[in-house]
């Protein structure tokens, strides 16, 4: 499907996942345009991702270009399942941020993407999840002339992109010194890194998700983390990524074997550690893997010129260690002046779903702090 836009830019709807998939080169250009972009909207991600998680017929990838054919916008959109018409980005669960790409050279790109997803999503809404603080869909949204909503979104955890000695600095001075004597012990023990390349990277991933299944043996492992299609995502879009420079795989080993490794993803201005596995074995000589990953998460980071090293999304209580920023992210909702009933349903649902999610959380702090009254209570009277 084509069309011209009044800016004489056309606007196109892709639906062919082939075709998807032809769009690499150009997509990468602009990709590179789009400043705000991160490693989620590389092509490398996005079509890996709907090849293990997208649905026939459901594709729907908004493309903008200038009358030579030059691509200057794009959005990656799908239809969502469930009773409601919704368009959703593609990504899914497993991406810590969506967005679409706006030339930042082309003024009139970002009103003609808003008008050409206003037409692909006709009778539907529109719901891009995970959006961060001065992505490009809040340049779509800004020029949206329909019913539109901005609700919050999950929790990021961010840290400037310092060398770790200049991350120690931002911590208590006795932290910071017991961090430095973990860091010592590491370097006592004979752990090096070493950065897998391009060719290295299956085997690579393979050895990461199988420490990764060892590390959560027992535990609340992330379920999808372990399933096949994931793995094959990983391995079809790691590969180009780190090809060109949007992530770094990389192993640590003691006496030759494969402790622990790590997946980051990064893009000019920002880099996160995305998925990591650790030989339990670890623990029992008290390697502080964090720590171990973080140091050499920062000089790569600090080195390669970016201003921000994400924690991506989460809040737990080991990320706090080095007092991250909060950022939240955003959930942008837009449909047509004919559909906003449905709007307002899908807002409500989300915020009903928000709260539902707030109240459990605040349950298992309550129960787990009655648990432990009770540990002490129990113990006080065994001692008495």
């Amino acid at each position: 499907m084509s069309l011209r836009s009044p800016t004489a830019l056309r606007i196109e709807v892709c639906r062919d996942e082939e075709r998807f998939g032809r769009l690499a080169a150009e997509w990468t250009a602009l990709y590179g345009r789009c400043s705000a972009a991160t490693p989620f909207q590389s092509h490398a991600w996005l079509h890996s991702w709907w090849l293990s998680y997208g649905r026939p017929g459901a594709l729907r990838v908004v493309l903008v270009r200038r009358p030579d054919g030059a691509l200057v916008a794009a959005a990656p959109l799908m239809r969502a399942r469930g009773p409601l018409p919704v368009l959703t980005q593609l990504g899914g669960a497993i991406t810590d941020f969506t967005d679409v790409l706006v030339d930042d050279g082309c003024r009139a790109a970002a009103p003609a993407l808003a008008r050409g997803i206003a037409r692909a999503a006709r009778g539907a809404v529109v719901d891009l999840r995970e959006v961060r603080p001065g992505a490009a869909s809040e340049r779509v949204f800004a020029r949206w002339r329909g019913p539109r909503r901005r609700l919050p979104d999950s929790l990021c955890l961010e840290l400037p992109a310092l060398p770790m000695e200049g991350l120690l600095e931002r911590i208590p001075s006795g932290k910071a010194q017991r961090v430095r004597a973990k860091l010592r012990k590491l370097d006592a023990l004979g752990i090096d890194a070493r950065v897998v390349s391009g060719s290295e990277v299956p085997a690579a991933l393979d050895r990461l998700l199988r420490l990764h299944r060892l590390q959560w043996q027992g535990r609340g492992v992330t379920v999808e983390h372990t399933s096949e299609r994931f793995a094959q995502h990983l391995v079809r879009a790691v590969g180009p990524m780190v090809e060109c420079g949007d992530a770094m795989v990389t192993e640590f080993r003691l006496a030759g074997d494969v402790v622990a490794a790590d997946l980051t993803l990064m893009s000019p201005r920002l880099a996160g550690g995305y998925l990591y596995g650790a030989d339990p074995a670890l623990r029992a000589r008290k390697v502080d893997v964090a720590a171990m990953l973080l140091r050499h998460g920062a000089g790569e980071t600090s080195t390669g010129g970016r201003s921000t090293l994400s924690m991506l999304r989460g809040t737990e209580s080991y990320k706090h260690h080095w007092r991250p920023e909060t950022v939240g992210n955003q959930r942008l909702l837009l449909t047509g002046r004919g559909t906003a009933p449905l709007l307002w349903l899908r807002a409500g649902v989300a915020g009903a779903r928000r709260w539902a999610s707030r109240q459990a959380r605040e349950n298992t702090r309550v129960g787990q702090a009655l648990g432990r009254v009770a540990t002490w209570a129990a113990r006080s009277r065994g001692g008495g």
